[in-house]
């Protein structure tokens, strides 16, 4: 599986199942002397952490991590940083009767063609326990940010058909109705979560084929669930007419409200999101990222077997009504990533 290693200067390799022995991650190019303590890493676990709510999964893991290298007297030593997180509250009898039976909207399929062999526990490889590791290495890539200033937060601003108004953000009472009624029926709800960059310098992007634009949206969909990406006025932008969507240019002289300093160069509106060409301009990077309802319900449903035989299946088991929910923490994780690689790689494009 090629596919598991992620980034270009800083990169990380993901591995474990969601029934297996454990998850975890290895970070190689992380810089030396970064301060960061081991209650930093695991605050960032445990906000996606299964089982906080009756709106989660109530698969109970404690999701401790275990630093098995790279970090001495909380500082990073420059060498690969190895995480560990134990699979302790696993319940594989859930998936014996279904076993042989390839679940809609999952990667069962696709994975047994691919490969002729899958570990059917809870999906395996393609389960979003997977994600501890990505976010025990944001948690690094988001201190390594924070010392040059820059800041990635992410929430929800839809669940189903809830949306949020305005600036005040969705809480939890007001999507509780809206998912338990799904899952009452034996069904899920998807949902949209924001995401914003604060304090970026102009000029994190190589074009053309690694724009920062791109890799975003590459490292976003890659978040199970994930169904599509929007950077800026994304698919709205498609409406307007180009005296609509371009964002002017000014020279900042006084400063504005966006905290940064007075001279620059900046627009008047923010309809790019904060890249122009494939390169931070200095402004927010915001952008969206849409997730599908979660495929393992108890509703019941048609599918076919190994034998190739139409049946019937109902999923069982711990699994959570709305994915989105716990996932904002996630696409922090890898939005700080891509913006790390990219900050690092920017300092080798000049003299």
């Amino acid at each position: 599986m090629a596919g598991n290693t992620f980034g270009q200067l800083f990169r990380m390799i993901t591995f474990g199942e969601s029934h297996g022995a454990g998850v975890g991650v290895v970070i190689d190019g992380c810089p030396a002397g970064l301060e960061i303590s081991f209650e930093e890493i695991q605050a960032e676990l445990d906000r996606r952490r299964p089982g906080q709510n009756k709106l989660t999964t109530q698969r109970n893991e404690k999701d401790s991590l275990e630093i098995l290298s790279g970090i001495f007297e909380n500082k990073t030593l420059g060498t690969p940083i190895t995480f560990l997180i134990r699979n302790t509250d696993v319940q594989s009898k859930s998936y014996e009767d279904i076993k042989d039976k390839f679940r809609p909207g999952h990667a069962d399929f696709v994975t047994q063609e691919k490969y002729g062999h899958r570990d059917y526990r809870g999906g395996g490889r393609a389960s979003a326990r997977e994600t501890i590791g990505r976010v025990a290495a944001g948690a690094i890539a988001k201190k390594l940010l924070a010392e040059v200033g820059i800041e990635v937060e992410a929430y929800l601003v839809q669940v189903g058909k809830i949306k949020q108004t305005g600036d005040l953000r969705l809480k939890i009472e007001d999507y509780t109705e809206e998912i338990e009624h799904a899952r009452a029926d034996g069904d899920s709800v998807g949902g949209i979560i924001e995401v914003v960059a604060k304090n970026v310098p102009v000029g994190l992007g190589e074009p053309v084929f690694h724009k920062l634009s791109a890799e975003l949206a590459h490292a976003l969909m890659t978040i199970p669930a994930a169904k599509g990406v929007e950077i800026g006025d994304g698919f709205a932008s498609a409406e307007k007419r180009g005296s609509e969507n371009n964002d002017e240019l000014i020279n900042d002289a006084v400063g504005t409200s966006r905290d940064l300093s007075a001279g620059q160069i900046r627009t008047k509106t923010n309809h790019a999101g904060g890249i122009v060409g494939g390169i931070s301009n200095g402004e927010n990077i915001v952008m969206r990222v849409a997730f599908k309802p979660t495929s393992s319900i108890t509703k019941k449903q048609m599918t076919v077997d190994k034998d190739n035989n139409e049946v019937e299946i109902s999923v069982h088991g711990r699994h959570d009504p709305c994915v989105a929910l716990r996932a904002p923490v996630i696409v922090e994780a890898m939005a700080s990533l891509v913006l790390v690689d990219h900050y690092l790689l920017d300092k080798s494009s000049k003299l």
